[in-house]
């Protein structure tokens, strides 16, 4: 058994798990809750597909349509934060990102990779968020110009595990990663 004092072995394994969401669809990290906060001040969450994860730059990514109310969002507040609940694990993860939106030609290979089918996510008519009078008046094309991807660089990692015993623990950039136990 692992040392459960071993900090750098915990925040090693929420970033094994962060991988996996990224590698395997069927992995509960794949899709984290991604909340950012409205240009009028209220909180949104919405569920996305992690799509890159990087312990070593310590970024997550994300894609999106850029009409979308979240990129309106970050445009006014370039901050968000990410969840993600690992029920085998008994694992919560949070961080606390600062958001880059990237897109044109900074995004090219992101986009070579996303399978043609799933290409239509990124097009929406009319834009997502927008009334429609029927349930289905709305098509969508795949739209390359509208395709973004939200470079998240992780100022701030809380991991909690709910096991026999809960342990808690906080990692900041700004301490390059140490690490901190918290009381649960």
């Amino acid at each position: 058994m692992s040392d459960p004092n071993d900090l750098a072995a915990f925040l090693a394994s929420a970033w094994q798990h962060l991988g996996r969401g990224v590698a395997d669809g069927r992995s509960p990290a794949r899709y984290p809750t991604f909340a950012t906060v409205s240009p009028d001040g209220l909180p949104e969450l919405r569920t996305v597909a992690l799509r890159r994860a990087s312990q070593t730059d310590g970024i997550v990514e994300v894609h999106t349509d850029i009409v979308t109310p979240k990129v309106q969002s970050l445009r006014v507040l370039p901050k968000a934060a990410l969840h993600v609940w690992l029920p085998k694990a008994d694992l919560q993860i949070r961080l606390t990102t600062t958001v880059e939106i990237l897109t044109g030609e900074t995004v090219e290979n992101a986009w070579a990779s996303v399978p043609p089918a799933s290409r239509v996510s990124y097009g929406t008519e009319p834009d997502p968020g927008t009334e429609i009078d029927d349930v289905y008046a709305y098509t969508k094309p795949p739209v390359r110009d509208r395709f973004a991807v939200l470079r998240c660089r992780i100022d701030h990692i809380d991991l909690v595990e709910l096991g026999e015993r809960h342990r808690r623990a906080e990692f900041t950039r700004g301490t390059e990663w140490r690490g901190a136990w918290l009381a649960p």
